[in-house]
C-alpha cells in the first residue's frame, strides 16, 4: 500500500539525511517520551484521524493499513536503533510530528487512490 511507493522511499531518505538531528550527547527532552515512543504515539494519531476519515475503508484493508504501519515502526526502530530509547529534545519532537503527518499523507493519497477504483 505505501511502503512500497516512490514516495515512502523518499521520506525514508529524508529521515536519513536528519539524522544528525537525532545524534550527538542527549539534551533535555520536553516530556517523558523516547524517540521511538513519540514515533510511536504520532504514527498512530495519525493511523486513526485516516481510518476515522474513511469509514468506508473495509475490515481488510483497515488491517492493511496497520500492518502497514507496523512495517514502518520497524523500519524505524532499525533506523533509529542507537537513539531509540533516548528522551526526545524539542527539535526531535517537531521533526517526528512532521514526519508523522507525511507518512498520512501518503496513507491519504493511497485510500483516495483505492476507494476511486472501488
Amino acid at each position: 500500500m505505501v511502503t512500497d511507493k516512490d514516495g515512502y522511499m523518499h521520506l525514508i531518505q529524508f529521515l536519513t539525511e536528519h539524522l544528525g538531528l537525532f545524534e550527538g550527547k542527549e539534551a533535555a527532552g520536553v516530556s517523558d517520551d523516547t524517540v521511538m515512543e513519540l514515533f510511536e504515539e504520532q504514527l498512530s494519531a495519525q493511523i486513526i484521524m485516516v481510518c476515522g476519515q474513511n469509514p468506508s475503508l473495509t475490515f481488510a484493508q483497515r488491517n492493511q493499513v496497520i500492518r502497514e504501519i507496523d512495517a514502518i515502526v520497524y523500519d524505524l526502530e532499525e533506523i533509529l536503533a542507537s537513539v531509540a530509547n533516548r528522551k526526545a529534545t524539542p527539535k526531535q519532537t517537531i521533526f517526528i510530528t512532521e514526519f508523522s503527518g507525511l507518512i498520512k499523507n501518503l496513507f491519504d493519497q493511497e485510500i483516495s487512490k483505492i476507494l476511486i477504483a472501488e
